[in-house]
């Protein structure tokens, strides 16, 4: 997988991210977009390493188009113009316009077209969004609203417009909405329908992606009457307005081409980090590593502050574990219980990533006496032997909810599992008829009453578990030990991975050159799984 470099192109009404670094990056004699312990927070400068940023360029989004073009040949064009109205969105924008379609293979090239494509998520298409936020649900499926080309929204007053009109032909102008979770809701609530091997459709309509939907439906939701004291927006989470100490940040939004700081422009608040951190280690890391094919125009430092703030994140404000243990003769009987952090289900968005419970219990000598959810250094669950399970495999069994474990074979795993018509797991996402499985641990507030919860709700087994609801989920061990060799120590911890060692499996079955590629970098990266939380009790 060989992709061009970045470079400037002014395109049709966007323009690439390099103009926009002219006075939004950061440079030494300037004190703009700096926070108050000199830390540089410029957007551009955090943006270019985001999975914003690299949405065209990320090796494993290609890979799984790749997959689907294989598996529903009929519709090898209408595909990839479906998956880069919101992972190549300026570039999908300018071939609709022409009356053309963006091609998976476009991107690949160096037209100018193809540049504003790898630009991904970039600044003149997302501030350049005018969304109806009264009717949102519109926009769903990347049916984005562009306002008067030639203007870029951003959420202060009164903007500074001269020097941006010089130097990109851009006017700046106040608008609100860039504040608001709305904007985010277009390309972040995706609905596909399944189609067979032939192309016909089968009647299904899955719910790809619904974070958005989720966090309507949670105490985080800040656009209700009255919200309450977690109420924040996408973008407070993931823009965050605060340093890397917790302060508020307030600074000159820009500086002059030259590296100095305008006289005219002073300090503004609020400020958000431009990092759209989620919990992906795994594809920054390997756009890092992989710099000679993919050519990602982010520093390898950059790369390295990202995961740091996806590992932040996943350990500081996803979720929490706690365990309790009591004793019936010589079993031991452990209840973990884990609550969501966050405002949406975890995992949230495509159905690649999975989180689960690794529990052991280990005796007074520190033998390991029983073990669920370890994992071997390629990132698959293992049973108590060390065997990785059949449900890791292609092809294999998958693992139901669990509510009670008494076996080494047995994982929690929070996940959706989709299904075909026949009602057969797969992983193709055209053939995804429904959710087999979706236990993903719902977020705080959640309720199946809300009007957003029908394309939400849990499915499979998971609706026969009365104590997994909004918020958390509460799993029962049961373990035979024996009073002599106590006490017990019982750790228990939730791991994530952006990438499910199942799905890559089931993934690498298929044999396309993006597949082959990935599975290249893939082997090389690190697998092993993040851990997002811990705890631990001891028991005679």
């Amino acid at each position: 997988m060989q992709l061009p470099g970045a470079r400037l192109v002014h395109e049709g009404r966007f323009v690439t991210s390099q103009r926009c670094a002219e006075c939004h990056a950061n440079a030494p004699l300037a004190t703009a977009l700096r926070d108050s312990a000199q830390r540089e927070v410029a957007p551009f400068d955090l943006w270019r390493a985001s999975l914003m940023a690299n949405a065209a360029r990320d090796p494993l989004f290609r890979a799984q188009v790749s997959v689907e073009i294989a598996a529903t040949p009929a519709l090898a064009a209408a595909i990839p113009q479906k998956c880069l109205t919101c992972h190549a969105p300026a570039a999908a924008s300018l071939a609709a316009a022409a009356g053309q379609a963006l091609s998976l293979a476009e991107l690949s090239q160096d037209s100018a077209r193809s540049q504003v494509a790898l630009d991904g998520v970039t600044c003149t298409l997302c501030h350049a969004i005018q969304p109806d936020l009264q009717n949102v649900a519109t926009s769903f499926g990347g049916r984005l609203s562009l306002g008067p080309a030639g203007q870029l929204f951003g959420p202060h007053l009164s903007p500074f417009a001269t020097p941006m009109v010089n130097r990109s032909g851009f006017t700046p102008v106040s608008a609100n909405h860039l504040r608001a979770s709305g904007l985010c809701a277009s390309c972040h609530t995706l609905y596909t329908d399944a189609h067979d091997a032939g192309g016909t459709p089968t009647g299904g309509r899955l719910p790809e992606q619904t974070p958005y939907l989720e966090w309507q439906n949670s105490d985080f939701n800040d656009e209700v009457a009255g919200p309450g004291p977690q109420a924040t927006s996408c973008q407070g989470c993931h823009l965050p307005q605060e340093d890397a100490s917790g302060a508020p940040i307030q600074t000159r939004i820009a500086r002059t081409p030259g590296g100095r700081d305008f006289g005219q422009i002073g300090p503004r608040d609020p400020f958000g980090r431009h990092l759209f951190v989620g919990g992906n280690t795994l594809i920054p890391a390997i756009l890092r590593d992989q710099r000679a094919d993919l050519q990602a125009p982010a520093p390898d430092g950059a790369f390295d502050a990202l995961i740091a703030e996806a590992r932040a994140q996943l350990q500081q404000r996803t979720a929490k574990l706690s365990v309790t243990a009591s004793r019936s003769g010589d079993r031991l009987e452990a209840a973990v219980t884990v609550t969501n952090l966050t405002g949406h289900k975890f995992p949230t968005g495509h159905p690649v990533r999975r989180a689960w419970l690794r529990v052991r219990v280990l005796d007074a000598a520190g033998q390991v006496v029983f073990a669920s959810g370890e994992h071997d250094p390629q990132g698959r669950i293992v049973d108590g032997a060390g065997g990785v399970l059949p449900s890791e495999l292609a092809g294999g069994p998958t693992q139901r909810h669990q509510q009670r474990i008494d076996h080494t074979s047995q994982v929690q795993i929070y996940q959706s599992l989709m299904a075909d018509a026949g009602g057969a797991p797969t992983w193709v996402l055209l053939r995804g008829e429904r959710y087999l499985k979706d236990n993903r641990l719902l977020p705080q507030g959640w309720s199946a009453a809300h009007p957003a919860a029908a394309d939400t709700l849990p499915r499979g087994d998971v609706t026969l578990d009365a104590d997994f609801g909004g918020g958390g989920d509460t799993v029962r061990y049961e373990v035979l030990a024996p009073v002599a060799a106590g006490p017990y120590r019982i750790e228990a911890a939730l791991l994530y991975q952006a990438l499910g060692a199942r799905y890559a499996a089931e993934l690498f079955r298929f044999r396309t050159p993006e597949v082959q590629a990935f599975e290249a970098y893939y082997q090389a990266a690190n697998k092993v799984p993040e851990e997002v939380a811990a705890a631990l009790v001891s028991q005679p």
